[in-house]
């Protein structure tokens, strides 16, 4: 058995979004009959990015097994025979059976279009979002600083999202005009369901004058999606490139207005040890930030997490999910593991 990975570029207009849906045709639907006609065997396709109705890829990921021989490299060009003209795989390669596109350390980059001019372009109405209010795309720039970093989006997350841990980190953003075209772009750890497209529809607020720019952090910090700004329309999105990151960083080191943290990897290659120091944490945000510091660390291969608390909020026993905290000798250290992985490394 082999494991394959695509590079995916479509255009989102005729379809319900990637993942497979009862009310119409989906990208994974549509890149599973190529494949099936391709091979002559079932295929489970999974997708790293799981985009909206209308949105556009120019660097989806997926990954499918296979039993066939034909060369990693090759399979983009033997596929493409079988897709139609508004989906195309433009790289193609093998890669280990342990390898899932949605359990890799990446960085996603999205960019939104929007026309902004008195009259609609009709070869744009599939790819930008036309809004005829004029714009000051300063003020919506002046906005955007504050979305750097680590922080909790719950203001910018659909209320039908099922996620518990609303905290994401954003590496970088920007916004250019072009003509008559604003595009904004910005590139984090991960997204929540309808991110993007909810601060574009703040930053539109903030670019007519209805809202000043300092809105954005007060947005922000209400954690509540009410006080956002509507959502954009979909076809102004485009997922431009998903970037795995190939090593792990030694030293993360993360602050913000409610909690700051240190993360040290440098070991967990090797010996399988990593090290969080949780600094600082207001309390609503303390058990949340446990949690995900341990999963990170585990997830990231290392088989025992050690924590540093200096809040002092960190007890023997203390339990988070599946990981159980014991006291070390060393003050204020404790230690976790998550057993799943011990029985794997034992056997």
């Amino acid at each position: 058995m082999r494991r394959i990975k695509l590079t995916i570029a479509y255009d989102g207009t005729n379809y319900v979004g990637w993942q497979l849906q009862p009310n119409g045709i989906s990208i994974e639907e549509t890149v599973t009959a190529a494949l099936k006609k391709l091979l002559k065997e079932e295929v489970l396709l999974i997708g790293a990015s799981r985009t909206d109705s209308g949105v556009h890829a120019d660097g989806n990921i997926a990954v499918f097994d296979t039993e066939s021989r034909i060369p990693g490299d090759k399979f983009r060009f033997a596929l493409n025979e079988f897709l139609p003209d508004d989906i195309k795989v433009q790289e193609s390669e093998e890669v280990p059976l342990t390898y899932h596109p949605r359990k890799v350390n990446s960085l996603k980059t999205y960019e939104y279009r929007i026309l902004n001019r008195s009259l609609p372009v009709p070869k744009e109405r599939n790819y930008a979002y036309f809004y005829y209010y004029p714009l000051d795309e300063d003020r919506m720039r002046k906005a955007l600083p504050c979305l750097l970093g680590e922080h909790d989006f719950r203001s910018f997350c659909s209320i039908r999202t099922s996620v518990e841990d609303t905290v994401r980190r954003i590496t970088d953003v920007s916004l250019e005009k072009d003509g008559d075209v604003i595009s904004f772009r910005i590139t984090g750890t991960g997204f929540l369901y309808n991110m993007v497209r909810i601060i574009v529809g703040t930053l539109v607020k903030i670019g007519t004058g209805f809202w000043e720019p300092e809105m954005m952090q007060e947005i922000l910090e209400k954690r509540d999606r009410k006080f956002a700004g509507p959502r954009a329309p979909a076809m102004g999105l485009t997922l431009k490139e998903i970037r795995e990151e190939k090593t792990l960083p030694a030293v993360t080191d993360e602050e913000n207005a409610h909690w700051s943290y240190v993360l040290y990897q440098g070991k967990t290659q090797a010996e399988g040890k990593a090290y969080a120091v949780i600094r600082a944490c207001e309390d609503w945000a303390y058990e949340a930030l446990l949690l995900r510091l341990t999963k990170q660390l585990s997830r990231n291969g290392a088989l025992y997490v050690y924590v540093g608390d200096m809040t002092g909020r960190l007890r023997d026993g203390q339990e988070a999910d599946y990981f159980t905290f014991r006291k070390t000798w060393l003050e204020d250290w404790y230690v976790t593991s998550d057993k799943r992985k011990l029985e794997e490394a034992e056997e």
